[in-house]
């Protein structure tokens, strides 16, 4: 255990020092906000006695970060500590380490490099630094570095997996541009022959599938429900390295603009966001997209959350009037990155467990 903590401590430097060696400022923002904002979560809440304010322990720095691209900083990050109100599990904590760095006159596309690279020279850190120890992780990790990164659309992935389990007319409907009549319409009646199509068809949650499918309000909505349950939990086994015997890292790209509030969208598809989210062995690692600097958008966005709040969705974001105000002033193309340390950690040291990776975890009190 002992290792792990070192381990740990090393990762955090290496993060460090690739960024402070590509010309970004380490920065600290507010743990305080008074709205929230930054990301889709249900956040910790507190007061402020001297100012009778309410305020919430922020979700993600995001916000403020890029009011600092406003104010002329072109390449600022922070590591600190995020609160969500959220379960506890092997991947949970409520209090949790993050990495945040913006890059203006960046794209998405340049993300995608400068992630592999991030992982990579941590990863080249922790083997200089503690080679036994990172050989025996090494050897027990199931993915790969030594191969690029594998890079799919989020439509891409969806029609891959319906291939695999042999969904034939979703996978028709996908290339041909028509999978949302399939989702749009209840899937109820047709689940037990869906599910007879493959023994990967069989594994599908189609259940709770369909549940979420008919909270969805739009297409976009849909393909990210589509995604998560006929993509997702499968991404391990269907990108595979050139022996088979590992998986590859995989970024998932094009992003309906429905799941992405702050993502700005793709000129040539306004439906899509350039957005992609990078999956280490089917877990989420990391999120990135090009920013949206756009005033109008933004608050026809925040609004959008809004309105979902109303309807009583509990993982929403308040309207920010500072923030649009700031992107009024003007803020440059950009480009933004998050990734949860914790679970770096553990993916590079083979933890199974978040509880493994921080040295005092949210347990239970102890019965009396």
């Amino acid at each position: 255990m002992g290792q792990v903590f070192k381990a740990r401590s090393l990762i955090v430097r290496a993060v460090r020092s690739y960024l402070d060696g590509e010309g970004f400022l380490e920065v600290e923002t507010p743990t305080m906000h008074p709205l929230i904002g930054g990301a889709a979560a249900r956040p910790f809440v507190t007061h402020h006695n001297t100012l009778d304010l309410r305020l919430y322990m922020r979700i993600a720095p995001e916000l403020y970060l890029k009011r600092l691209l406003v104010g002329g900083f072109e390449r600022v990050y922070e590591l600190g500590r995020c609160y969500r109100n959220e379960g506890i599990s092997t991947r949970h904590n409520p209090e949790f380490s993050m990495l945040e760095f913006y890059e203006a006159y960046a794209t998405w596309e340049v993300l995608l490099g400068r992630t592999e690279a991030l992982l990579r020279h941590v990863d080249a850190q922790l083997a200089a630094a503690m080679p036994e120890a990172h050989a025996k992780w090494s050897e027990a990790r199931p993915f790969t570095f030594a191969e690029p990164f594998a890079r799919v659309t989020m439509i891409g992935a969806v029609v891959e997996a319906c291939r695999v389990a042999k969904l034939d007319a979703w996978v028709v409907a996908g290339e041909q541009g028509t999978l949302d009549a399939l989702l749009a319409a209840d899937i109820g009646p047709a689940i037990k022959a869906l599910a007879a199509s493959s023994p990967r068809a069989k594994s599908i949650d189609w259940g709770n599938f369909r549940k979420g499918l008919g909270k969805c309000e739009n297409a976009g909505e849909r393909l990210f429900a589509a995604y998560e349950y006929l993509a997702e939990p499968f991404l391990a086994e269907d990108y595979r390295s050139a022996d088979g015997t590992k998986s590859k890292p995989v970024f998932i790209t094009e992003y309906p603009f429905e799941t992405s509030p702050l993502a700005r969208k793709n000129d040539q598809r306004p439906e899509l966001v350039d957005r992609f989210e990078l999956f280490v062995h089917g877990r989420e690692l990391c999120n990135a997209f090009s920013e949206l600097n756009d005033p109008a958008d933004q608050a026809e966005r925040f609004q959008a959350q809004v309105d979902k709040k109303a309807k009583g969705a509990d993982e929403t974001m308040d309207y920010d009037d500072d923030y649009v105000r700031a992107l009024e002033y003007g803020m440059p193309p950009a480009a933004g990155f998050g990734m949860g340390i914790d679970r770096l950690v553990m993916m590079l040291t083979s933890a199974p467990s978040i509880r493994d990776v921080l040295f005092f975890p949210q347990l239970r009190p102890e019965a009396s």
